[in-house]
């Protein structure tokens, strides 16, 4: 019989000072089986950080065409494409290819500078990808945070996160492995 996917809800405050983007949004992830609360949250924390009202879930590992979240134009056309975890070049290249921007979310500590030394002259060619680390630290102490239903606050300014819940709370810098030449 196959594992179901654990369905969690989150309630998240957001308070994006770069975007002057303040908003509050109720959601519902579904944990696949094979999930950990780390990778989970951090799905919820890259929520946070591209948040709007059309950015969404899709069914992520249970599928491999696609991202763990994206946001579509009115046409279906993709225009943000959001990954979590260390993807091989080849699904990266099919990300930079159907979206007009990709984020790469990597997290697991010391494998991911092995990973981006295998990846990087590959991955510089893509100019519309950004690949952040996320520190294994931080995202530990997030996956504590995990429970069938929270409530999060995220305040978000210069490539710093910080996320509270209840008393307890977390901060998170973005460290860049990789970021978009942009066309001025």
């Amino acid at each position: 019989m196959a594992l179901k996917a654990t369905i969690f809800r989150a309630v998240i405050q957001i308070a994006d000072i770069d975007r002057s983007y303040y908003h509050e949004h109720t959601l519902t992830l579904a944990r696949h089986p094979s999930e950990t609360d780390e990778r989970m949250m951090i799905r919820l924390l890259a929520f946070a950080l591209h948040a709007s009202d059309t950015l969404q879930f899709t069914k992520g590992l249970s599928t491999d065409d696609e991202p763990e979240l994206w946001q579509l134009s009115y046409s279906d056309e993709i225009e943000l494409w959001i990954d979590v975890g260390q993807p091989d070049e080849k699904r990266l290249r099919k990300a930079c290819n159907r979206a007009n921007q990709v984020f790469l979310y990597c997290y697991g500590g010391r494998s991911v500078p092995l990973w981006w030394q295998q990846n990087e002259a590959k991955l510089k060619r893509f100019k519309n990808l950004s690949v952040i680390d996320l520190s294994a630290e931080a995202t530990d102490q997030l996956a504590n945070f995990a429970q069938k239903n929270m409530q999060l606050e995220f305040t978000i300014q210069d490539n710093h996160i910080f996320i509270s819940h209840g008393q307890n709370s977390v901060g998170i810098e973005l460290t860049f492995l990789q970021q978009p030449v942009k066309n001025y």
